[in-house]
């Protein structure tokens, strides 16, 4: 499941993981309920800026995002070994683009390469 960080976080959420590579601007710690921070395998501030959710770079945006995620493996492993700890996993994302983000992406990547996907 995907949800922007400025949503009222849900028991339905189940395990809340903030996949940004830096803190949500307003949002405070204590009411995000946030349960990891996987701000390791969040892309790269050089591809972020050159993607500037641009829908015409999203096809080559995921393909150097999951270069980097494949070029990442301890990182993704942490995430895929708590991921598949859960029945409900949501990725937690501060952009204001609600379908072409890097949590989308990232979710893309991760019922890729496991079966265990939330």
């Amino acid at each position: 499941m995907l949800k922007r960080a400025y949503e009222v976080p849900d028991a339905a959420d189940g395990l809340r993981i903030l996949v940004d590579r830096m803190w949500p601007r307003g949002v405070f710690r204590r009411n995000a309920k946030i349960d990891f921070w996987a701000k390791h395998v969040a892309p790269s501030n050089d591809l972020r800026k050159w993607y500037g959710h641009d829908p015409k770079k999203w096809e080559d945006f995921k393909k150097n995002y999951f270069n980097e995620l494949d070029e990442n493996a301890e990182s993704v492993s942490e995430l895929l070994d708590r991921i598949c700890r859960r029945q409900t996993t949501t990725f937690v994302y501060s952009s204001k683009e609600k379908e072409l983000n890097n949590a989308a992406a990232l979710k893309e990547y991760i019922e890729q390469k496991t079966e265990c996907q939330k």
